[in-house]
């Protein structure tokens, strides 16, 4: 998994690539983990770029609220596919989670 990232505004956009599954879970928590040490508290995951998400994935996107959460910070996602917008609906997380289309109006929700 490749994770890219840009800023609008001040705000992290994250773009993760590929998969988020058990293989890929811990880098990306780490990875999450290190922009919100850098005093990044508001943070948007771009996952138009993630062909397939599991369950393992969905954890760790609700641990790294929670963590951010947690500290006064939020974490907004966008560009969900089709596939992945129905496992969120399908657990609930899409009422967990702000969602937007594209980058740029989670940015501006902030």
């Amino acid at each position: 998994m490749g994770i890219g990232s840009r800023e609008i505004d001040g705000i992290t956009i994250v773009e993760p690539e590929g998969r988020l599954d058990a293989a890929s879970a811990k880098s990306f928590k780490d990875a999450i983990m290190r922009r919100a040490e850098k005093g990044g508290q508001r943070l948007v995951v771009d996952l138009s770029r993630v062909r397939f998400l599991d369950s393992s994935g969905l954890g760790v996107l609700v641990s790294c609220l929670r963590r951010f959460t947690d500290s006064g910070g939020d974490i907004k996602l966008c560009g969900l596919r089709p596939e992945i917008q129905s496992l969120f609906a399908l657990t609930r997380l899409n009422k967990v989670f702000d969602i937007f289309v594209t980058a740029e109006e989670a940015a501006a929700a902030f």
